[in-house]
C-alpha cells in the first residue's frame, strides 16, 4: 500500500484530498498545524499528525513520525486579499514563509528519501491566479509564482533520480475558507481610496459560474501523483482550465 502525506488537511482542498487518497487505498498522513482526527472518516489507514511547515523543528518531528512516504502533497497555505499599497510588509513576509518558503522546506526535507530510493513524486498546489492576473492578490500571487518556478526547475534536477515533480492550479474556490481562514491578516488592507474598485471585485466575483470545487482539486492531485506521462501543469476546476487552455 503507497503512502501520501498531505500538508495543510484542517479544511478546503487538504482535507477534501486525503478524503481521496483514503477512498482509493492509499495510506494517508494528513498533516494540520492543530490536529482534529473528527475531520476525516476513522480509518485504520489514516493517521493525523501535527505539521507548521514554517517550523524547522515541526517537520523534522512530522516526517519522523510519518517514516518512509510515495508521495508528498504540499497544499498547505494561506490567504491574502487587498491593496498591495497598504499591506505591511510583514504581512507579505507571513503569506511566503507559509506559501513559499514552508513549501519549500517540506521538499528539501523529503527529497533525500526519494532520491536515495530513485521513486518518488511531489505535488505543489499553487493557483490559477499563476495562469492570469487578478486584482487585489498581488502579494498571494507572488508567493505562488515562486512555487511555479521553484517547481519547475527542481522538476528538471529530480528527474535524474527518476523523482517526479508535479503542479496543480486550483481554479477560484468560493465554497472553501480561503477568505475566512485569512479575515484577520486581512483587516485594513482595503483602503477607502480602493473601495469603489473592490467593490467591482467583489462584485464580479459573485457573478462568475466557472469555478473550483475542492473534489476538482482533490482529483487533479489524484491525476498528479500518477502521471507518469512528464506533464508538469495539472490546472484543477472549470475556471482553472478554461485559463490555462486560454
Amino acid at each position: 500500500m503507497k503512502t501520501v502525506l498531505i500538508t495543510g488537511c484542517s479544511s478546503g482542498y487538504g482535507l477534501e484530498t486525503a478524503r481521496h487518497f483514503l477512498a482509493q487505498g492509499w495510506s494517508v498522513i494528513a498533516t494540520q498545524r492543530h490536529p482534529r482526527e473528527d475531520l476525516l472518516p476513522a480509518s485504520p489507514h489514516l493517521r493525523v499528525l501535527a505539521l507548521d511547515v514554517t517550523r524547522p523543528d515541526s517537520i523534522a518531528s512530522a516526517l519522523e513520525a510519518a517514516g518512509p512516504i510515495d508521495a508528498l502533497v504540499n497544499n498547505a497555505g494561506i490567504g491574502l486579499f487587498g491593496a498591495f499599497e497598504a499591506t505591511p510588509m510583514d504581512t507579505v513576509r507571513e503569506v511566503f514563509e507559509t506559501n513559499t518558503f514552508g513549501l519549500m522546506a517540506m521538499c528539501q526535507a523529503v527529497i533525500p528519501q526519494f532520491r536515495q530510493r530513485r521513486a518518488g513524486v511531489i505535488v505543489n498546489v499553487t493557483s490559477s491566479a499563476t495562469l492570469a492576473p487578478f486584482p487585489l492578490v498581488a502579494a498571494y500571487t507572488a508567493s505562488k509564482t515562486a512555487v511555479e518556478g521553484f517547481t519547475a526547475s527542481l522538476e528538471h534536477e529530480l528527474k535524474a533520480f527518476d523523482v517526479r515533480v508535479k503542479l496543480v492550479e486550483p481554479g477560484y474556490g468560493p465554497s472553501t475558507r480561503f477568505t475566512a481562514n485569512g479575515q484577520q491578516r486581512m483587516q485594513g488592507l482595503i483602503p477607502e481610496a480602493y473601495e469603489p474598485f473592490a467593490h467591482s471585485v467583489f462584485a464580479g466575483l459573485g457573478s462568475i459560474t466557472a469555478v473550483t470545487a475542492e473534489s476538482d482539486v482533490a482529483e487533479g492531485v489524484w491525476r498528479a501523483v500518477n502521471d507518469t506521462t512528464g506533464q508538469l501543469h495539472f490546472p484543477a476546476g472549470a475556471d482553472a482550465v478554461a485559463l490555462a487552455v486560454r
